[in-house]
């Protein structure tokens, strides 16, 4: 879906703080398999929820990664495959989850009546939402969450201000993808004067790992295949190579980065046996395929140059529908 005009985008930014005032309790949701982005961009609106005098409960179906326990409020991310929520709400907050399947099992917390704001930035989002602020040419959710925080006249603060910084830091690849637009170089300069320490946060975000991750990507390089005329190359992880390496799903993020910096290599792909007959699988281009559309072919999403999906099948058979797939966008037979 085209962006918003300027102005309709303005309005949608002050529906959204309109919402805010709405209730005095919101479920705050984020997408399955949170990554830096997300999980900053729902505790940033923890934040803003906090100046309005209002209550919240931040739930996401599964583990939120570790790494991140340095932002504000990050304790109060409730698993709910570990928590049980009993509570219904009427006001829900979906942030930088693609389509309505992204938020997760959660719709059971949902009153019949509930309201949602749905905040993304994915082409792919189906505008679910009573109220939508959806921008596609924003590099991340936080890019639209600070924008919605200036544009409703809250109080920017340190706690505020990494939140924002790590969701640009993150999606943006350390500021190094194409996305990484004038926009959010302005807005990051302006973060730095809260007392922000880009090189720790960059540390901590794009560069610290784990041995478990070392150990995991050393025994998942072995399955690299290069197929489709060397324009894709593709890895595999399976439940024994985690069991075998002791690593946790966490442990796993990244790996199709190592396939698409491949020289000549378009499209990377990674696939990620998460438990029997379930793959998440991760695709990555380079400048010629838009992975979005085949993603959204196969039930997932993402942008032009990186998006996922999860197919229920055995790993084998994951390759070879995603290897299908790229055989239609390519113009080239896997085993050519």
């Amino acid at each position: 879906m085209p962006s918003m005009s300027k102005n309709d985008y303005q309005l949608a930014l002050k529906a959204a703080g309109a919402f805010m005032h709405e209730s005095e309790r919101f479920l705050v949701i984020s997408h399955v398999n949170p990554d830096g982005d997300t999980t900053s961009s729902v505790l940033a609106c923890a934040l803003l929820l906090e100046q309005l005098g209002k209550t919240y409960v931040i739930v996401n179906e599964g583990e939120t990664p570790a790494k991140f326990g340095y932002l504000p409020r990050f304790s109060h991310i409730r698993n709910l495959q570990k928590d049980e929520v009993a509570e219904r709400f009427s006001h829900v907050i979906a942030i930088d989850a693609a389509d309505s399947k992204r938020m997760g099992n959660v719709r059971y917390l949902f009153n019949d009546d509930a309201r949602i704001l749905n905040i993304d930035h994915h082409p792919t989002n189906d505008e679910f939402g009573n109220v939508n602020v959806i921008r596609t040419d924003a590099a991340a959710a936080a890019e639209i969450m600070y924008e919605l925080a200036v544009a409703n006249d809250f109080t920017l603060n340190p706690e505020l201000a990494v939140c924002f910084y790590t969701g640009l830091l993150t999606d943006t690849g350390g500021f190094r993808y194409s996305n990484t637009s004038p926009n959010v170089l302005k807005i990051a300069s302006e973060l730095l004067q809260y007392g922000l320490k880009p090189g720790e946060l960059a540390e901590r975000c794009l560069e610290e790992t784990t041995l478990e991750h070392m150990l995991l990507l050393r025994r998942s390089l072995q399955s690299l295949a290069i197929t489709h005329r060397k324009q894709v190359a593709s890895l595999k992880v399976t439940r024994e190579d985690l069991q075998t390496t002791g690593a946790s799903s966490e442990d796993a993020g990244g790996f199709v980065n190592h396939c698409r910096n491949i020289e000549g290599v378009e499209v990377g792909v990674s696939f990620f046996e998460t438990e029997a007959g379930h793959v998440k699988v991760s695709l990555r281009s380079r400048s010629r395929v838009d992975v979005a559309e085949i993603a959204k072919q196969l039930g997932g999403g993402g942008h032009a140059r990186a998006a996922g999906c999860t197919l229920t099948v055995s790993i084998d058979e994951a390759e070879r529908v995603v290897y299908g797939k790229l055989r239609e966008a390519l113009g080239v037979d896997s085993d050519e």
